[in-house]
């Protein structure tokens, strides 16, 4: 097996693993958002809609992480790059997208209990 056949199967690998984190995390989210309707909990579909969008975020990361893997390791030319850029920019966009739906802030905003730089606790 060349260096490149073994790349192209870590790209694959990886690419898998981000389509499992994502199918995986709706199936776990649904069964865990079935449960807590059975028992009347209250807040279900903010906590589904996190659990659910967390795991696609995990997913979009391995899947951007394989992405970057098969397009750095196996002759990159110019379109492969620019191609991969493409892919980079909107999938950066729908992470910062889901942390916003998620956590109410962007990646970039420190959390509102969270200490200033600097304070002493």
């Amino acid at each position: 097996m060349s260096f490149q056949d073994a790349i192209e199967v870590l790209g694959r690998v990886i690419d898998a693993s981000g389509v499992m984190a994502i199918v995986l995390g709706a199936i776990i989210a649904s069964v865990y958002a079935l449960a807590r309707l059975l028992h009347r909990d209250k807040n279900v579909y903010r906590s589904y809609r996190s659990f659910l969008g967390r795991s696609i975020l995990l997913g979009l990361e391995l899947l951007v992480a394989a992405d970057i893997i098969r397009t750095v390791a196996i002759t990159p030319t110019l379109a492969s790059v620019a191609v991969l850029a493409g892919i980079v920019l909107i999938r950066t966009f729908l992470s910062f997208s889901l942390e916003l739906e998620i956590t109410g802030r962007w990646p970039w905003q420190k959390p509102k209990d969270a200490p200033a730089l600097g304070d002493k606790e």
